[in-house]
């Protein structure tokens, strides 16, 4: 993954200021065993596997491309896991050892095809057969502010949707078909739509969906 891809600079510089606010569907999650090994990449500061944990989840582990972010969250969360990821988005986890992996606004940090493609082949590698991804993110907003800012860097950075945020960091919301694309190989078992805060403060549409790593491969 690229260094824009990763922006481990812009995190680590955020790391004390941002709050994120996707919520966690637990309905989603209510038939699954709370000894399952849930993995939450791109976790931030802990905010959602300490909502895990308020669960009873009680096999939480989260990684993070920002130092900053997870010394933020070893801080306000000493007795969980967390981890620096040094080379995203490859994973320092067997093959099929994983049985939920959270992917919380992680893709909109993310502005290329290829790189997350990689992201999703990977966690479809550490995932085991039958596991569960949550991807919750943002959509295409339809308001003229940010239709303004996907007509202005639409060619810089090569895709409709991908902007720059005022205090430097470079995003990207998406079409819900992209989504679809991008989770090809698994079932898609439900999708709700939301509405959600950004980062820096707006209202904005966003899509969660609850995918399922097939059982037997493809053919």
């Amino acid at each position: 993954m690229s260094d824009l891809d990763s922006q481990t600079a812009y995190w680590d510089a955020s790391a004390t200021t941002k709050t994120f606010t996707h919520p966690l569907h637990m309905p989603w999650l209510d038939g699954t065993d709370r000894h399952a090994a849930v993995l939450d990449y791109g976790c931030g500061y802990g905010r959602t596997m300490e909502a895990l944990l308020q669960q009873d989840f009680n096999n939480l582990s989260g990684v993070d491309t920002s130092p900053g972010m997870i010394s933020r969250a070893g801080t306000l969360h000493p007795t969980m896991h967390f981890a620096v990821l040094d080379t995203p988005p490859m994973l320092a986890y067997p093959d099929a050892s994983i049985d939920v992996v959270i992917l919380f606004a992680v893709l909109t940090c993310i502005p290329s095809n290829d790189a997350q493609r990689r992201l999703v082949g990977e966690l479809s590698r550490v995932l085991k057969p039958g596991g569960m991804l949550y991807l919750s993110d943002l959509l295409l907003q339809d308001d003229e502010r940010n239709r303004d800012r996907y007509a202005r860097f639409a060619e810089r950075y090569g895709t409709y949707g991908v902007f720059e945020t005022g205090d430097g960091g470079v995003c990207r919301h998406h079409s819900s078909d992209w989504f679809t694309s991008l989770l090809a190989d698994f079932e898609i078992a439900d999708i709700r739509r939301i509405t959600v805060a950004t980062m820096n403060g707006h209202e904005s549409a966003g899509i969660q969906l609850l995918a399922r790593k097939p059982t037997r491969p493809a053919h």
